[in-house]
């Protein structure tokens, strides 16, 4: 095989939004403090009570009104990504929803559309996968359609992952994946794969699922899926089965050498990862403990770890008193072949505090384990304070965290050699349909540290941000000045903050540049743009589309771009800033030598909220209007 390492996949980039988060930084407060996000449905989806029954088999009745949640799955920014507000009423959601995601995950990780994946010289050679099952948006307008109204929505899945390629100009591979609850992960498998063989330069996986319509609800509680308490209740007592949960979540991925060479922020690294199926079972949704065991077993070879080097499992864990005992008969299989010790490694699922993602669980798991890595911190598990009965933990390698607690790297020895390891994890999804996926996590550990750019009077920080119009722009100096608060972000991290911002971000219509020496400076700096004090010499503030015609001038003008190079080396910023505001194009990396600062993860953009569903238009019929379903009014 390949050489150990070759096949390492960095993770450089990521993004989400779930229930009760609106980006990954209050995901990470609501894992921390143990927070469950489950609630009864929201009266903006659908009125549950017309169906909700707790007889366990009406038909055409749900016996679960409960649900895991995000914010405004109705909302969007269709003009920043050129879409008309009538293409948006028409698009499914999770399309919409993925795109702003990928947005600010190739943000977050400090590129643009068009510097990532560049190497070949033509458009980006970048890969996208997303995982996604449900298509209930559609719905709707077969409803209308039963009225006789002609309203129609398309239903392709491939769209979610095919829009964000051509809004990002990405030549990659471009595809949705269902394997039902595997789905993300198995998107991000193929993703590692394709770069593996140099099939792309960098790939973004991730999924995305809603609950926008009572089909799910009526189909789950048809099949007896749901659970009849509204928790997931992972290896807790008495599960019978999963509440839903909603998501979105993306990460960019990249081969490790590559990242590395890069200068990128990693979060984690992807040491290994399989799928496969079940076959046969006791039933179509039966899972085999035998094929968990084998695909889990398949990663851990091809990482070339010993499953006693893994600290931590976040496990498929839906919380049924069938599903989670046949999960951790999996796992102990493959672990025992390898050691005979037990209760050694920690084992939750996010499921617990968000329910159960469906498509995008893999990619919940995924970032909670990011997360985990990040803070050095496992987090509780909740609803198991009573573990289900039919599993003997003392008998497995596994415990289940149930509260917050430090995560040690393990000392262990292994062959006579004791040593300490890195922080290593696994994780599971498994699809109703027999198809499972498990990948194989590794903390990033840098080999040498690399000592922070320093700022001076005669270097000073040159921060410059931009968006479409003033109001985004607001929200954007608005969220700077929250993560410099929340992040505690320091003066060793400002010239990694004006990198960023320099070529980490688009260059948009209004702009709003600083020169500063401090954090301290730039935190007042932004407090007082803020205060609509914008006048001041100190900033520097102006809009493209007033000046289009200086600006073709200054592209023209052959002396300017000369001048340019001089300000630069007489650190004259102030004269290019007065000039950038107006619309100058400019490259940053002017501004540095060879040693460059690092990019690191900052606040994505703030995208407009505005509703957009199917149009209200009254039907001729019986007076229904659009996103009502016609069943809800029998002519």
């Amino acid at each position: 095989g390949p050489p150990k390492g070759a096949l390492d996949i960095a993770i450089i980039g990521i993004s989400g939004r779930y229930p009760q988060a609106r980006n990954i930084h209050d995901f990470w407060k609501n894992l921390r403090d143990g927070k469950d996000c489950i609630t009864e449905i929201p009266k903006d989806r659908w009125d549950h009570s017309l169906y909700f029954d707790e007889a366990k088999d009406k038909l055409g009745k749900s016996y679960s009104k409960w649900g895991g949640f995000i914010d405004g799955v109705d909302q969007f920014d269709p003009l920043f990504f050129h879409i008309s507000p009538r293409e948006a009423e028409l698009m499914d959601p999770q399309e919409r929803l993925f795109l702003q995601c990928v947005y600010e995950t190739i943000e977050d990780a400090g590129y643009t559309r068009e510097t990532l994946g560049k190497h070949e010289g033509l458009g980006g050679n970048v890969g996208v996968y997303v995982g996604v099952m449900y298509e209930e948006y559609q719905l709707y307008a077969s409803a209308e359609q039963a009225l006789g109204r002609a309203l129609a929505i398309a239903g392709s899945p491939a769209s979610i992952a095919n829009r964000v390629s051509y809004f990002c100009n990405f030549h990659g591979p471009s595809m949705a994946v269902d394997t039902m609850c595997s789905s993300s992960l198995t998107g991000i498998h193929l993703a590692c794969h394709s770069l593996q063989r140099g099939e792309c330069e960098v790939a973004i996986a991730g999924g995305v699922n809603v609950s926008i319509h009572p089909n799910k609800y009526l189909y789950l509680s048809q099949g007896k899926f749901a659970s009849s308490k509204g928790r997931c209740e992972s290896f807790g007592e008495g599960g019978d089965g999963y509440v839903p949960g909603e998501g979105v979540g993306a990460v960019l991925l990249k081969p490790l050498a590559r990242a590395i060479a890069d200068g990128d922020h990693i979060y984690g690294v992807i040491k290994g990862s399989a799928i496969n199926h079940g076959g046969k079972t006791n039933g179509y949704t039966v899972p085999n403990p035998h094929s968990q065991s084998r695909v889990i077993r398949r990663a851990f070879e091809e990482a070339g770890i010993h499953p006693r080097t893994v600290s931590y499992i976040e496990a498929h864990g839906t919380g049924t008193s069938l599903g989670d005992p046949i999960e951790i008969a999996g796992l102990t299989k493959t672990f025992q072949e390898y050691t005979k010790e037990n209760q050694f490694c920690a084992i939750g699922s996010a499921k617990s505090n968000i329910g159960h993602g469906e498509s995008a669980a893999g990619i919940a798991g995924l970032t909670k384990i990011l997360l985990q890595m990040k803070y050095k911190r496992l987090v509780p598990s909740l609803h198991s304070r009573t573990l289900n009965p039919n599993i003997d933990f003392s008998k497995t390698p596994f415990v289940v965290q149930q509260e917050l607690a430090e995560w040690k790297r393990p000392v262990i020895e292994i062959d006579g050699v004791t040593r300490e390891y890195a922080r290593i994890a696994g994780i599971s999804s498994f699809g109703a349909g027999g198809a499972n996926a498990h990948l194989v996590i590794e903390e990033y550990i840098e080999a040498e540290h690399r000592p922070p750019s320093s700022i001076s009077s005669k270097n000073p920080a040159v921060i410059v941000l931009s968006a479409k119009n003033k109001d985004r722009l607001r929200e954007q100096v608005q969220r700077l000045l929250s993560a410099i608060r929340e992040q505690v972000l320091t003066d060793n991290d400002l010239a990694e903050i004006a990198y960023t911002l320099q070529v980490g971000r688009e260059a948009m219509e209004e702009r709003f540049a600083v020169i500063v020496k401090s954090i301290s400076e730039l935190e007042a700096k932004l407090t007082y743009y803020l205060k609509d004090e914008a006048d001041s010499p100190d900033l520097f503030t102006g809009q493209v589309k007033r000046n289009k015609e200086t600006m073709d001038v200054f592209a023209a003008d052959e002396d300017l771009q000369q001048a340019i190079d001089t300000w630069i080396t007489k650190g004259k910023y102030a004269k290019i800033l007065q000039m950038w505001v107006q619309g100058l194009i400019f490259d940053w990396n002017k501004l540095y030598g060879d040693t460059k600062p690092r990019r690191i993860s900052l606040p994505a953009y703030p995208f407009a909220r505005e509703r957009y569903w199917l149009p209200k238009v009254e039907s001729q019929a019986i007076g229904l209007t659009a996103g009502e379903p016609a069943y809800l009014h029998p002519a």
